[in-house]
C-alpha cells in the first residue's frame, strides 16, 4: 500500500491507495477540489465538512447520471456493453465510496 498526500480546499490528508494508483488518486482528489472551488464560486458559505458533503453529492449525482445513460444504453443494446466494462464501473465506484469514507473520517 502506498500513502499518498492529497490537497483539497488547501487542506493535507493523507490518503492510502493500491502501489501503482497514486497518480489516479491524486487526479481524483484534484477533481474533489474542483467542485469543491465551484461551490465556492458561487458563493457558497460553509464550513469545510459541508463543502466535502455537497462535492461529494455533485460527484454521486453525476454517476447516478452516468449508470442511468449506462443502463439505458444496455437496455438499447444488449450485446454493446460488455462484462469487462461493467465490471470496471463497480470498482471505480467501490474505490469513490472507499475515498468519499475515508475523506469523511479525517
Amino acid at each position: 500500500m502506498a500513502n499518498v498526500n492529497i490537497r483539497i480546499n488547501g487542506f493535507s490528508y493523507s490518503v492510502s491507495c493500491e502501489d501503482g494508483q497514486e497518480r489516479h488518486l491524486q487526479a481524483m482528489a484534484a477533481e474533489i477540489d474542483r467542485r469543491v472551488s465551484s461551490i465556492k464560486a458561487i458563493g457558497e458559505q460553509t464550513g469545510e465538512a459541508r463543502l466535502l458533503v455537497l462535492a461529494a453529492l455533485l460527484l454521486a449525482d453525476e454517476l447516478h447520471d452516468l449508470r442511468a445513460t449506462h443502463e439505458a444504453l444496455r437496455a438499447a443494446k444488449p450485446t454493446g456493453v460488455s462484462p469487462e466494462h461493467v465490471a470496471r464501473l463497480r470498482r471505480v465506484a467501490a474505490r469513490a465510496e472507499e475515498i468519499a469514507a475515508d475523506l469523511a473520517e479525517s
